[in-house]
């Protein structure tokens, strides 16, 4: 779910990016994000697309629920971002996993399409 007052395409972007992540579908999660997608995490890194889509495609991450509340965007020519406050919900090496945390995604125009080339998590702080 996103709520936000940013351009009606960044939420359409969001939402189909999270409704991919949350159907642990290898080939609609790919869909969504560029060649060199980058995950930026606090506990790995910056983690390759490669290797996101790698642990998806196993099992050994899952997500079942995703959410987030954008606050910020901008779009400037073929390049856009949207940070907001997300939560989600799954498994990682079968263990359940949540998480509370402001995330940024910055998304790139390739021909027709809108593809994010960069997520950056930064853990929340109650």
């Amino acid at each position: 779910m996103i709520t936000t007052q940013i351009p009606p395409f960044l939420a359409e972007l969001e939402e189909r990016f999270n409704a991919a992540m949350v159907s642990n579908d290898v080939g609609r999660i790919a869909g969504c994000i560029t060649d060199d997608w980058l995950l930026v995490t606090p506990e790995a890194g910056p983690v390759p697309r490669a290797r996101i889509l790698d642990v998806v495609g196993s099992g050994r991450l899952t997500h079942a629920s995703m959410t987030k509340v954008a606050t910020h965007a901008a779009v400037v020519g073929d390049m856009a971002w949207v940070t907001g406050r997300g939560q989600n919900t799954g498994t990682f090496n079968g263990a359940p996993i949540q998480a509370d945390e402001y995330i940024t995604d910055v998304y790139r125009r390739v021909g027709d399409c809108w593809l994010c080339m960069l997520t950056h998590l930064t853990p929340a702080q109650s």
